[in-house]
C-alpha cells in the first residue's frame, strides 16, 4: 500500500469512524445546538406568558439573534414537535412546550443556586455559566441536584424555582422605585439584567433578603438605608431592585441579633437562618439542629477567637464567625 494510500485510509477512519470520528462529534454538535436553540425559544416564550404577553417571530429573532428566515424554520420544527402553536402574530405554548419550558428554567436556576452558594462563583458570573450548563440534565438529575442543595425556592437573584411537579411560585414584590418612604422592605428580588445595572447594585452591597427603607427619593438618585449603611442608586438602577412587606419572622427579627454577636454563656433561641444560606450549607446547620426555637448558647472560649464553640441541643458545636453571623437569635434570660 502507497503512503497517499495509507493517508488516505487514516482520513477515512479520522473522520467516519463511529461514535468518535469527526462527522459524529460534528452531528453531536450540531443536535446538542438546535436542542439549545427550541430550548431557548422555550424560554423566551415562557417569560412573555409570565408577564400577560405573548411573543411573536420578531422577538424570537431578537432573543435568539437569528434570522428571520432561521426563526421562520425553527418555529416550524416547534410546530411540528407539538411545543408551539402560532395564531396570527403571536407564539402560543402548547402543555407540552410548558413542560419543557419549566423544566430548562428549573435547571437554570438550580445551576445558579449551586454556583453561587457551593461553588461559591461571583454572582455577576453565575447567569452566563448557568445557561451553558441547564440543556444537559435529565429530570432525575435535576431531581437529585434539588435534594443536594436542601430544595431551594428562590435563585440566588430572588426568582423563584420551579417544582418537580411543574409549579412555578408567584412572586408578589414590586420596584423599590414604587415603594412608600421610610417604610421597612425587604428585598425580594435583584433583576440580573441588563448587567451593568445588576453590577452596580452588587457593587452597593445590596443582597436578597436584606430589609431597607427609603430614606431619600429624588429624580437623580434614591438613597436607602439597613439601619447601618446607606445605599445611594439612580433611579433606572434602583427600579431593578424589588421589594416586599416584611413577613412576621422578619418583625421578630428586628429585635433579634446574629448567634455572633451574643457574649460568652448568653443564652438565646434560634430565630432563623438567613437568607444567605443555602444549599449543603443550610442542610448541614438543619442537620445541626439549628432551627427556629432551638436555645443555644457559646460555651468555650477559642485564645484566636474563631471558631466559636456552642452548646445546642445537648452538644458541643463549632461555627466560624462568619458563619454565626448568618443565624438570627434572640436573647432569653
Amino acid at each position: 500500500m502507497t503512503p497517499w494510500l495509507i493517508l488516505l485510509f487514516v482520513l477515512a477512519l479520522a473522520i467516519f469512524i463511529p461514535r468518535i470520528g469527526l462527522l459524529a462529534l460534528y452531528l453531536d454538535w450540531r443536535v446538542a445546538r438546535q436542542r439549545e436553540q427550541v430550548e431557548d425559544a422555550l424560554k423566551h416564550l415562557l417569560d412573555r406568558e409570565s408577564q400577560g404577553r405573548h411573543a411573536s417571530p420578531e422577538s424570537l429573532a431578537g432573543t435568539l439573534d437569528l434570522h428571520r428566515v432561521k426563526v421562520t424554520r425553527l418555529i416550524a420544527d416547534m410546530e411540528s414537535q407539538n411545543l408551539l402553536e402560532t395564531r396570527g402574530s403571536e407564539l402560543h405554548l402548547t402543555a407540552e412546550g410548558e413542560r419543557w419550558a419549566l423544566h430548562v428554567v428549573r435547571a437554570h436556576r438550580l445551576w445558579e443556586r449551586f454556583l453561587a452558594d457551593e461553588a461559591r462563583m461571583p454572582l455577576k458570573q453565575v447567569h452566563k455559566e448557568a445557561h451553558h450548563r441547564e440543556h444537559n440534565l435529565t429530570d432525575a438529575q435535576l431531581d437529585e441536584l434539588d435534594a443536594a442543595l436542601g430544595h431551594p425556592t428562590r435563585d440566588p437573584h430572588g426568582d423563584p424555582i420551579p417544582t418537580r411537579e411543574g409549579k412555578l411560585p408567584s412572586v408578589q414584590s414590586m420596584p423599590v422605585t414604587s415603594w412608600q418612604a421610610d417604610r421597612p422592605a425587604r428585598i425580594v428580588h435583584i433583576e440580573d439584567e441588563p448587567a451593568i445595572a445588576y453590577e452596580q447594585i452588587l457593587a452597593a452591597g445590596l443582597r436578597l433578603g436584606q430589609v431597607i427603607r427609603i430614606i431619600e427619593r429624588t429624580s437623580q438618585r434614591f438613597v436607602l438605608s439597613d439601619g447601618e449603611h446607606e445605599y445611594r442608586l439612580a433611579p433606572t438602577v434602583a427600579a431593578n431592585v424589588s421589594v416586599a412587606p416584611l413577613l412576621e419572622s422578619e418583625m421578630a427579627r428586628a429585635h433579634a441579633v446574629s448567634l455572633a454577636e451574643l457574649a460568652h454563656d448568653q443564652r438565646a433561641e434560634i430565630v432563623e437562618l438567613d437568607d444567605a444560606v443555602q444549599g449543603f450549607t443550610r442542610r448541614r446547620f438543619l442537620d445541626l439542629g439549628l432551627t427556629p426555637g432551638t436555645i443555644i448558647h457559646p460555651e468555650l472560649q477559642n485564645f484566636f477567637g474563631d471558631p466559636r464553640a456552642y452548646r445546642v441541643r445537648g452538644t458541643l458545636i463549632a461555627l466560624r464567625k462568619d458563619q454565626a453571623s448568618q443565624i438570627w437569635v434572640k436573647p432569653v434570660s
